[in-house]
């Protein structure tokens, strides 16, 4: 939502090899969209339906086509010259792969020192409360095929939608990598997440799936994916 300055350090970043481009448009009156067209004619504009990161993600999800979904923001903060090796390690035999800024290798030049700690608790509490060896929970580059977005079974319309993936993606039995990642500053604009009202939801998602929500089947093997 109204990143026009932002799309030309993002847009024309993204690797050639990538099919297809997909711009979620939350209403923008900036001039966002023709701006997009602009940089990359073949690009994808989807309307958002509703309001909030969350729903966004899930219209774009829906919109692909390819295999292979990687979710990255418009505000110039994730590198798209990072996307080959999500892509990798989806090649190799994940089926999810998570960004992760507190991997050796990795860092981020735009966290708080409020939203690190706030990071750092729900981070605690995912692998307290669910297991698994997560380091980064609320950071959105992801990438995953988009065969196993039935069974994240994603409902969330806020920023918490992030830790979920995360969360349904280990509870599901999917095969999970981190792979380190550097978080830029936002380059223009202001960011619309407020660190206490969406830190409270994040932590509300993780009470609902441990105690309220019932553990889905475990995910077939997916040894095609190797290949």
């Amino acid at each position: 939502m109204n990143e026009a300055d932002n799309l030309p350090h993002v847009l024309p970043a993204i690797p050639a090899w990538v099919d297809e481009v997909i711009l979620v448009d939350g209403h923008s009156t900036d001039g966002t969209v023709a701006v997009a067209y602009g940089l990359l004619p073949g690009i994808r504009v989807i309307p958002q339906p509703g309001r909030g990161k969350g729903n966004a993600l899930r219209a774009g999800f829906a919109a692909a086509t390819g295999d292979i979904v990687v979710m990255i923001d418009a505000d110039g903060s994730t590198d798209p010259g990072e996307i080959g090796t999500f892509v990798r390690h989806l090649r190799a035999g994940a089926d999810f792969v998570k960004g992760s800024r507190f991997l050796q290798g990795a860092g981020t030049d735009d966290i708080s020192r409020i939203r690190g700690l706030g990071n750092a608790c729900i981070t605690w509490a995912v692998r307290t409360l669910f297991g698994g060896r997560y380091s980064d929970l609320c950071y959105g580059y992801n990438a995953f095929w988009r065969s196993v977005l039935p069974e994240l079974d994603l409902d969330s319309d806020g920023f918490e939608i992030e830790t979920l993936m995360g969360i349904r993606a280990l509870r599901a039995g999917l095969r999970v990598v981190e792979v380190h990642s550097f978080e830029h500053p936002r380059l223009y604009g202001t960011s619309n997440l407020h660190a206490a009202r969406d830190g409270w939801r994040i932590f509300k998602v993780i009470l609902r799936e441990r105690f309220f929500r019932r553990a889905p089947r475990r995910a077939p093997a997916r040894s095609a994916h190797a290949q």
